[in-house]
C-alpha cells in the first residue's frame, strides 16, 4: 500500500516560499490503477516525484510498501526504487542503445549476469509486444513502440510499483490507447500498482479504479473513478468529467431547446452500471403520459462499469411531469434540472 499523511511540499524561489503540495493525505490500495489529475500547475508532478523520493516532502510522510521513502537515503533509498518504477511522456531512452540494450539497462546497473539479462530481455518484449523489433534502435522506432520500451526498461527489476508521468500524453489517441490496453494487461497479469498523473479525464475513465483531483496543491476530490463521474463535487471536477461526457454541439443543443421551450422541463439524468442497459424511457413514456425528446446523450465506459447521461425534454402535464422525475429518482437515477447551457 502507498500512503501519503499529511504531505506538504515548498520551494524556495526569488519571490519568497511556493507551496507544491498542500496538506495531502491519500491512500492506494495494492494492485491499484490509480489516478492523479489536474491542469498545469496543480502540483502532481511533485505527487509523483516524492513517492520515489527524488523530491522529500516538506512536512508528513510517504510511504511506500511498508517503507518511510520520506525518511530513507542513500543506499536504502536507492534499494528501495528498485521496487518502485517509472516511465516518462518523453521516453527517456538511450538513443544509442537498442531496444534489447535500452531495456536490459537496468539489469546491468543492478549487476545481474549476461545470461539472466538475456533470458529477462526476451520475456519483456514478448510483454510489450515488440518481439521483432529487439534490435532497432529508438530512432527507427513509433512513438508508441518507444514508450513500449520505457514500459519494458520499467519492469525490468520486477517492481511493485509503476509510476507514470504523463505517459500518453505525447501519443496520437489510438496510439494511447494501445498504450493505455497494455498497462490494464500488465496490471492484470503481474498485479503491480500503478499511479499515473495526467491531463487528460479519458485516461482517467478508461483505466483507472480510483482518482484524486488536484487543484493548486491539493486534492480536492477522490474516490472510485465511477462514483467521482456520477457525482463530480468540485468545479475543476466537473470540467475534467465534462471532457468525456460532452460533444461537439452539446451546449448548442440545450440552449436552442432552453430558447424554443422555456416553459419545458429540461432534465439531465445520470445512469451508472446496468441501469444503463435498462429501458427507463420507454416505461416512463407509457407509465406517466409524458413526452420525451431527446436533446443529448453519451455512454463512457469506465473500469467500474459503464457512466451515462441524457438530457431529456418531458413535455406533459405537470402533476405528470412531477410523478416521472419522482420515478427516475426512486429507480436510482440521479436527476438535474438544466436553467442554462
Amino acid at each position: 500500500m502507498i500512503q501519503l499523511k499529511n504531505v506538504g511540499k515548498k520551494y524556495k524561489t526569488a519571490n519568497g516560499s511556493l507551496t507544491a503540495v498542500n496538506d495531502v493525505n491519500l491512500s492506494i490500495n495494492d494492485g491499484e490503477i490509480f489516478g492523479i489529475i489536474g491542469y498545469s500547475g496543480a502540483g502532481k508532478s511533485t505527487m509523483i516525484r516524492l513517492l520515489n523520493g527524488l523530491e522529500k516532502p516538506t512536512s508528513g510522510t510517504v510511504t511506500v510498501n511498508g517503507q518511510n521513502i520520506s525518511a530513507i537515503k542513500g543506499k536504502e533509498l536507492r534499494n528501495a526504487r528498485h521496487k518502485i518504477s517509472m516511465i516518462f511522456q518523453h521516453f527517456n531512452l538511450l538513443w544509442s542503445r537498442t531496444v534489447e540494450e535500452n531495456i536490459a539497462f537496468p539489469l546491468e546497473i543492478a549487476g545481474i549476469s549476461k545470461a539472466e539479462r538475456e533470458k529477462r530481455v526476451l520475456e519483456l518484449v514478448e510483454l510489450v509486444g515488440l518481439k521483432g523489433r529487439e534490435k532497432a534502435y529508438p530512432s527507427q522506432l513509433s512513438g508508441g513502440q518507444k514508450q513500449r520500451v520505457g514500459i519494458a526498461r520499467a519492469l525490468a527489476n520486477n517492481p511493485e510499483v509503476l509510476l507514470c508521468d504523463e505517459a500518453t500524453s505525447a501519443l496520437d489517441p489510438e496510439t494511447t490507447d494501445s498504450i493505455l490496453d497494455l498497462l490494464v494487461s500488465i496490471n492484470e497479469k503481474l498485479g503491480l500498482t500503478i499511479v499515473l498523473i495526467t491531463h487528460e479525464m479519458h485516461v482517467i475513465r478508461k483505466i483507472c479504479h480510483s482518482v484524486a483531483v488536484m487543484e493548486s496543491g491539493e486534492i480536492v476530490e477522490q474516490g472510485n473513478v465511477l462514483e467521482v463521474f456520477q457525482s463530480p463535487k468540485a468545479d475543476v471536477t466537473k470540467k475534467f468529467v465534462s471532457q468525456v461526457t460532452e460533444t461537439a454541439g452539446h451546449k448548442e443543443s440545450i440552449a436552442q431547446m432552453l430558447d424554443n421551450y422555456p416553459n419545458d422541463q429540461l432534465i439531465k439524468l445520470f445512469f451508472v452500471g446496468a441501469k444503463t442497459e435498462q429501458p427507463v424511457i420507454s416505461h416512463l413514456i407509457r407509465q406517466y403520459e409524458v413526452d420525451i425528446n431527446i436533446v443529448h446523450g453519451n455512454i463512457s465506459p469506465t473500469k467500474s462499469g459503464p457512466y451515462g447521461t441524457l438530457i431529456v425534454r418531458i413535455v406533459g402535464k405537470n402533476e405528470n411531469v412531477e410523478k416521472a422525475v419522482q420515478y427516475l429518482e426512486e429507480q436510482g437515477i440521479k436527476t438535474e434540472v438544466i436553467k442554462n447551457a
